[in-house]
């Protein structure tokens, strides 16, 4: 291990112990005990892919793991996105494990590099195998190696995107598998993030004065990626208008509100879903079980809460009630506007559920008569796909801007900033669109209201969604301003829906 001992070097400092560390280590464990988050004992996996952040995190643990009495491997997980670029990654990431004596955990878990989602997908399928040995027992850690800079990006994201205070909590710095001590309780499989309080120039210029190698990967420069631009485009321009300790304040603003999510979850019983819910269980029981199940909230005890408190008792009820629905800020709204409603009043949501106002209470129902009519299917671009539930076939096609009819250019796109692949399906509760030359964005609801449609028509009306951006097409509609292709462009993207 390096720093085990010898002469003083330029760099390192004493801190107390029997051998030299660097100052970004010594700060590395300083950071851990506080959290306690490596202990004596553990077998700790840092998960390594090439990049700078990776390797300096596993250069970092090896400076430390002796004082922390660690027994430390490495993780690797070839995603197999950029042909022998990738490989090499896999090569340099066991090449580093074997100089350093360490056992290697790889595998292969290919993604396609053409499907939406490419991001979310690759670290799924990473996490699954971090869970995996876990659940093997040979590790019961997982390192990653988070940095504030990656903090900040995702409290940034969440923002645009929509988010409450469990959002600006970002990227946690432990998280548990759920498995825990039988004596204690404690958790004691978890993923660690210990980087998350350094900076990466930081660990950039210890890379290059320890004249460590690391991987560039390619597809970090990539700016169809919303991440990437965050990063290159607009992180640079917050630094230089506000200097470098905006990064920072980012990232305490998710320390923040990560204590506030723990403050409102342990201290607040007046939030107990068995104390609001229209019986002993949390449920007013089920309807129909062949069509329709259901959930209430007494709205008298809605009404005895502050704001802040009935936000938070809706979301939580909504989400024990309707799993994998998202819950927006303007669900959540729209439910306490019912609640001062009179009753029989009705709020449709996503994925066949709808939110009915009793006579005392919230009712949350699901119609299963309603699964069969949501459709979605991945559209390539330019490409095409059928799409049965409308009995058409929606294309997306590369065409000379000149060539199209006038009555349809305002629905041509950019394709300089289109996604490789689009989501075709029918709209949902919730969603909303900004048709170009309109003052504002409307929920898709009423624009549809407007144009008069109703019942399956209206239903099963398509739009186009690209990852990160929301709705891109509506038929029918101008395409938004931020999307469309601009006066005089030679080609641009046109979809469309031809009837059989």
């Amino acid at each position: 291990m390096r720093g085990g001992g010898g002469c003083r070097r330029a760099g390192r400092e004493e801190v107390g112990y029997h051998f030299l560390v660097h100052a970004l280590a010594s700060r590395l464990l300083k950071t851990i005990r506080k959290l306690e988050s490596l202990r004596p004992g553990d077998r700790v996996a840092a998960g390594v892919s090439g990049g700078a952040d990776s390797v300096a995190l596993l250069y970092l643990l090896l400076e430390v793991r002796a004082e922390l009495g660690i027994v430390l491997s490495v993780a690797h997980v070839n995603h197999k996105l950029r042909g022998e670029e990738s490989e090499e990654d896999q090569r340099f990431v066991a090449d580093l494990a074997r100089r350093h004596g360490l056992e290697l955990h790889s595998c292969e878990a290919r993604v396609d590099g053409n499907v939406a989602g490419i991001e979310a997908t690759a670290r799924e399928l990473r996490y699954d195998f971090f869970r995996r040995l876990a659940r093997d027992g040979r590790v019961n850690k997982i390192a990653t190696a988070h940095t504030l800079d990656d903090q900040a990006e995702t409290v940034l994201l969440r923002i645009f995107r929509g988010t409450g205070i469990r959002g600006l909590t970002g990227i946690h710095p432990r998280i548990g598998f759920e498995e825990r001590g039988r004596v204690t309780g404690e958790v004691v499989r978890e993923i660690v993030r210990p980087l998350l309080g350094f900076r990466r120039e930081a660990l950039l210029e210890f890379l290059r004065h320890e004249k460590r190698d690391w991987r560039e990967d390619s597809s970090n420069l990539d700016l169809r990626f919303l991440r990437n631009r965050v990063r290159h485009r607009l992180l640079p321009t917050i630094q230089e208008e506000f200097g470098d300790a905006a990064l920072e304040h980012l990232a305490e603003l998710a320390e923040i509100a990560r204590a506030e999510e723990e403050h409102w979850q342990r201290e607040h019983l007046e939030l107990r879903l068995e104390s609001a819910a229209g019986n002993e269980n949390g449920n007013a029981g089920v309807g129909n079980p062949k069509t329709r199940e259901v959930a209430s909230l007494r709205v008298e005890v809605l009404r005895s809460l502050s704001l802040a408190a009935r936000r938070r008792l809706v979301r939580a009820w909504v989400e024990r009630n309707a799993p994998g629905l998202s819950v927006s800020f303007h669900l959540i709204e729209e439910a306490l506007e019912l609640a001062g409603e009179a009753a029989g009043r009705k709020v449709e949501m996503p994925s066949g559920w709808n939110l009915r106002r009793g006579r005392q209470e919230l009712l949350l129902e699901f119609d299963r008569s309603s699964e069969q009519r949501d459709y979605q299917y991945a559209l390539r671009l330019p490409g095409a796909v059928e799409v049965p539930e409308l009995r058409a076939r929606v294309e997306a096609l590369l065409v000379d801007a000149g060539t199209v009819p006038e009555e349809a250019r305002s629905q041509l796109l950019n394709r300089e900033v289109m996604p490789r692949e689009v989501v075709i399906r029918n709209w949902r509760a919730g969603d909303r669109y900004w048709p170009a030359h309109t003052s504002a964005e409307k929920k898709v609801k009423e624009l549809l209201c407007d144009r008069h449609a109703t019942g399956m028509e209206k239903k099963l009306w398509p739009v186009a969604a690209a990852e990160g951006r929301g709705l891109i097409w509506l038929r029918g509609f101008s395409v938004p301003a931020a999307f469309r292709a601009p006066s005089g462009v030679a080609q641009a993207i046109w979809i469309r829906e031809i009837a059989p």
